[in-house]
């Protein structure tokens, strides 16, 4: 069995119009998008608000993150999904719309 890894990311929404647009969006998503995480070993995934601020949170259970994740991104839902949310985001960096936090505490 795979050790779990945990992920963090912060992110922004694009206004209050990005943030009505961002919840709707999550309140019903493309049918596929939740099976494709599921499938590419993600559980436990959660993205809160609060602020103009995003934040998420999964594990992941598998063997080969990388090789789960170019799964998803060649995925044409997963694909279709992130053009219509990621516009509503106004990322941190130029590396996409999520940036990774490092992990300070846990404790099971």
């Amino acid at each position: 069995m795979a050790k779990v890894q945990r992920f963090a990311s912060v992110s922004r929404t694009n206004g209050d119009a990005g943030y009505e647009s961002y919840k709707s969006h999550h309140a019903c998503p493309f049918e596929g998008v939740n099976e494709m995480i599921k499938a590419c070993n993600l559980q436990n995934y959660s993205i809160y608000y609060w602020d103009g601020l995003l934040f998420s949170y999964y594990e992941y259970v598998g063997d080969d993150y990388e090789a789960d994740m170019a799964k998803m991104a060649a995925d044409p839902t997963t694909q279709e999904w992130w053009a219509a949310v990621v516009p509503q985001m106004r990322p941190f960096g130029a590396d996409g719309p999520w940036v990774d936090m490092e992990e300070l505490y846990h404790l099971d």
